[in-house]
């Protein structure tokens, strides 16, 4: 900059000076308007050009979401491009384009069918959207450089789009059973819960008789420290210590009578249940049924306290759709007394749920055991099937069933069989007569009934075999006529 500086008293003024000053002015005017006539003239050959995309609330799958790309020039559109980016943004896919040039737009979505709609331009809708769908979008556009048609310029933006999920499936399901019930040691009881098919993962929690539970969470151990067994399974479980020992110094209260006599534990009544099996009892020629016998639950006397606590824990397993699965446990050490028939629920809630999904059950040991014997009459030599049809109410968890022979083995000489059908194998007329006991049992209690094997005699195989003895005394005759025949006569002799 260039300035005249104040001239001191008794100096003269140098005229030379304010004429350089004058001449410095009209040099400074004279570059200035340059800058801004270059400044224009860029401008006017490159122009100008913004891209702005509004951010998305999250959708849940199903629904339809419109992309809009908005921007803002002065200069001549090329082209629109919608591209959708992977790979945590190594990978751009362009799934959509608009070219101003033809004014025509095509999707590259073709080989996974075609699912985009160009509303105004730059604005794509997507119906029906999925998991895959989810994931940073970017819009491009591009203008023409004005200097030259041979250049474009491209400005950009870029959104995220959120897909939630809600689950699809919860199921309830009892860890390690089927499994006896035990009369004098305790045992830990697990419910797992299975949330499938959401994103994100969903919360899971229990219910006691509609009331939430309160619990005490840990963490699963890995399948390292459970050594892949049900033993470490089963040993990972916090078993309540508290619960064994100061009820093993006092008898439990729900075991006494107001006046402070032992009380009988609630079981069946086998004569109500003998009475029911009585009522239209029709005697069969084939099968005999023999009448429920409840086993009576004794229980020790360090059962446990009414308030039992609860351990939670969670795992979450991502899938391959992007969904995750969730598995939650819920573990106590189990009151046969106060568990049977407890209702237990589990309920889900998730961002993309207006309300909670729930599923239940219902712990209840098995009653009444229906058996069917096919066939219904049977012969000797046929194979005998026994099945176990049903229980009179519904059981929870899986019952295990366990047969035997009363009084004997088995026809393939085992003691026991496990499972819900016993097979007999061209039974013989020896086990007419027999009776089997069939035991299914749960965590909660256990429950025997018994059928009585009545086996007819098979006129096929009785023909089969008088037919045989027929062929070998008609051998017999004719080897004996035909030594008579060589024989002389008063040798050959038939008394």
């Amino acid at each position: 900059m260039v300035g005249i500086t104040q001239p001191k008293p008794g100096e003269h003024v140098n005229t030379d000076g304010v004429w350089d000053l004058l001449q410095n002015k009209r040099k400074m005017t004279v570059f200035s308007l340059c800058l801004l006539l270059c400044a224009d003239l860029l401008d006017l050959a490159v122009g100008y050009l913004t891209v702005t995309i509004e951010p998305l609330p999250p959708v849940v799958v199903g629904e339809t979401v419109t992309l809009k790309c908005n921007f803002k020039t002065d200069g001549r559109l090329r082209e629109i491009v919608w591209y959708r980016v992977t790979d945590g943004g190594t990978i751009k896919q362009k799934i959509f384009t608009y070219d101003a040039m033809f004014n025509t737009n095509y999707s590259h979505m073709e080989d996974y069918r075609r699912r985009e709609d160009l509303v105004y331009q730059s604005t794509v809708r997507l119906p029906e959207v999925r998991i895959s769908d989810n994931g940073p979008y970017e819009c491009h556009v591009g203008i023409y450089d004005r200097a030259t048609r041979e250049k474009v310029v491209l400005a950009s933006g870029n959104v995220f789009l959120t897909v939630m999920s809600p689950p699809n499936n919860i199921s309830v399901l009892a860890e390690n059973t089927p499994a006896p019930f035990s009369r004098y040691q305790a045992q830990n009881f697990t419910l797992v819960c299975t949330a499938k098919g959401g994103k994100p993962a969903p919360s899971v929690y229990f219910k006691r008789d509609g009331e939430l539970i309160e619990v005490i969470s840990y963490t699963q151990p890995s399948a390292n420290e459970q050594g892949g067994g049900s033993a470490g399974v089963r040993g990972a479980r916090p078993l309540i210590s508290r619960d064994l020992d100061d009820t093993k110094l006092q008898r439990s209260l729900s075991l006494l009578d107001p006046e402070g006599r032992s009380a009988r534990l609630y079981t069946e009544s086998p004569q109500r249940v003998h009475t029911q099996g009585q009522q239209g009892y029709e005697p069969s020629p084939a099968t005999e049924v023999i009448p429920e016998t409840v086993v009576s639950r004794e229980f020790p006397r360090w059962v446990h306290s009414t308030d039992p606590l609860y351990y939670f824990s969670h795992t979450h397993i991502p899938q391959s759709d992007g969904s995750v699965v969730v598995q939650a446990r819920l573990t106590w050490t189990l009151n046969p007394q106060l568990d049977n028939d407890a209702l237990f629920s589990c309920e889900v809630k998730h961002p993309a749920l207006s309300m909670p999904m729930q599923t239940e059950v219902t712990l209840a040991a098995p009653k009444g055991p229906k058996l069917q014997m096919s066939p219904s009459r049977a012969k000797v030599g046929d194979t005998v099937r026994i099945t176990v049809q049903g229980f009179q109410n519904e059981v929870f968890p899986e019952p295990l069933f366990t047969w035997t022979r009363v009084g004997g083995r088995l026809l393939d000489g085992s003691s026991e069989r496990e499972g819900k059908d016993l097979i007999l194998e061209r039974v013989p007329a020896e086990l007419n007569g027999s009776m089997y006991r069939c035991t299914a049992q749960n965590p909660l209690g256990s429950t025997d009934t018994h059928t009585r094997l009545i086996v007819f005699e098979n006129p096929s195989m009785m023909k089969n075999t008088q037919n045989q003895n027929s062929k070998y005394l008609a051998r017999e005759l004719a080897s004996f006529d035909c030594l008579c025949f060589n024989a002389p006569h008063d040798s050959c002799c038939v008394t």
